[in-house]
């Protein structure tokens, strides 16, 4: 191979790192998660969490890419050759997240520009689901194409080829440099003048009155774990092939912590801008806050260009800073999902990097026009929470089997203990990646199961069932396609 996978600093990997972790999850997500979890009394469950999951699982992923220095795909054979079926699994199921983000990806775009003069016009509700997606409920929506979000999606795709296409350095690592600080820098922007509105206070009362009550609710605690794994992507395959490009002396404990960190403080900024919004929204309405809060789309393409309406000529410059900083959280994310997927291919088939990203976004952009139809955005939530729920829970658990028990977790404590300026790590971190951690995750796998089983309609079935002979489909494909790389049989270990 001719491309050089390799972070040009340490910095470059926080920050790529800190882009993938920070999404469309972090502004959308948890500020539902954490008013409708308890307010200030979710910080307690949310701490342990991160604490009890988050970095220890994250050190695991870090600790077992940087071993191997290869692919997730390569490293998963080179542990267990009869484990290579799963070392496809999540680099595939992560691509396909891929795919349907970059739907929503091209809906923020359209909004960036409906910003500057209010395109969605008096009721964004109707704009959205009706005007924009023409949404419908029948799958003959299918045949319903929407050229405008089509457009959009194919520039997201385009955006992400330039970047993605060239070494790592100077594509991911270099645009990672620009665009996470941006990312902050506008986020304490809208913050700051969030909280200079009228009615702020209101909203953010609203989000940290403490339900003591809730601590004893099981609930509570699984919304916690859940927010985490998909908050830091853990699981995903994204935190391992990060840390296969790093460079020899880096020192992943205090880079994990860093990471977590840096992803809770955005989130949690995040969630003050939205309250203290919708606190605005509450006191010009009169409707209560609690009939405001929502998640999912429903935030920034119904609420926000709602309150955007009542804000006068502010509105023409915290709108479009809001839906481009949405872009940037989604474009950093993104970014990252296809990582795994394309090192992976590189590493079985000697493949280039420009070749292999050029090849899976041309697919990817092709499959992602499923989403410019008037059933696509129904199709997307069929798709997110089959993966979600069900693929990515399951390949946390395999992975906890994989690296903690098969290769044996304990062979990496004195190798990131000798590089760590922070914490160091003991039996306690034993404990966690090798029991606490994988019990944990299959009882949310399974009340996941459960939920999609118990509420899903026969069209998601039918969604669920494509979308799983899909995914074991593409991954037994690669894994059954004879390797083209004299060094996919090769591996060095490094402890």
């Amino acid at each position: 191979m001719t491309d050089k996978n390799e972070w040009g600093s340490n910095m470059s990997f926080i920050l790529a790192m800190i882009g993938s972790a920070v999404g469309l999850g972090n502004i959308w997500r948890y500020p539902y998660v954490l008013y409708s979890n308890g307010g200030g009394a979710f910080y307690i469950p949310y701490i342990v969490a991160i604490l009890l999951m988050g970095i220890p699982f994250l050190i695991l992923e870090y600790g077992v890419g940087y071993n191997f220095k290869s692919s997730f795909a390569k490293a998963v054979k080179t542990i267990n050759s009869k484990w290579e079926y799963l070392g496809w699994l999540l680099p595939v199921a992560v691509f396909m997240i891929m795919i349907y983000y970059s739907a929503i990806l091209g809906w923020d775009g359209i909004y960036i520009f409906l910003s500057f003069f209010k395109g969605w016009g008096a009721d964004p509700n109707a704009y959205f689901t009706t005007t924009l997606l023409q949404s419908s409920d029948s799958l003959s929506g299918l045949l319903s194409f929407i050229p405008l979000i089509a457009v959009a999606m194919l520039v997201g795709w385009v955006i992400i080829w330039f970047i993605s296409h060239r070494d790592l350095e100077k594509g991911l690592g270099k645009v990672s440099k620009i665009l996470v600080p941006l990312l902050f820098i506008i986020m304490i922007i809208i913050v700051g003048f969030s909280l200079t509105l009228p009615g702020a206070s209101v909203g953010l009362a609203e989000l940290f009155h403490p339900d003591w009550s809730l601590l004893g609710n099981f609930d509570i605690w699984m919304a916690a774990f859940g927010q985490i794994v998909f908050s830091l992507s853990l699981g995903m395959s994204i935190a391992f092939t990060y840390a296969s490009y790093t460079k020899d002396d880096s020192d992943l404990i205090t880079n994990t912590i860093s990471i977590a960190l840096a992803n809770s403080l955005f989130e949690n900024f995040a969630a003050l801008g939205v309250f203290s919004i919708l606190g605005y929204m509450s006191l010009q309405s009169g409707t209560a806050v609690a009939d405001l809060v929502t998640q999912g789309t429903g935030l920034v393409f119904i609420v926000y260009p709602t309150v955007f309406n009542v804000l006068g000529n502010w509105a023409y410059v915290l709108g479009p800073l809001f839906f481009f900083t949405v872009y940037l959280a989604g474009l950093t994310s993104i970014l990252s999902t296809i990582e795994p997927l394309s090192f992976s291919i590189q590493n079985k088939f000697g493949m280039t990097r420009k070749r292999t990203m050029t090849i899976l976004i041309v697919v990817g952009a092709i499959i992602s026009m499923i989403y410019a139809t008037s059933y696509g955005s129904s199709v997307l939530g069929y798709v997110d929470t089959f993966i979600n729920q069900i693929a990515i829970l399951l390949g946390v658990i395999f992975e906890c089997i994989i690296f903690a028990w098969i290769f044996k977790a304990e062979k990496l404590i004195d190798f990131l203990n000798s590089r760590s300026k922070s914490i160091k790590l003991g039996k306690w971190w034993i404990l966690i990646v090798k029991y606490i951690l994988p019990i944990f995750v299959t009882i949310v796998w399974i009340g996941g199961m459960y939920d999609v089983i118990q509420n899903s309609t026969p069209d998601q079935l039918i969604f669920t069932v494509i979308s799983a002979v899909l995914l074991l489909g593409a991954t037994l494909a690669f894994t059954l396609l004879p390797s083209k790389s004299p060094n996919w049989e090769n591996s060095e270990e490094r402890v």
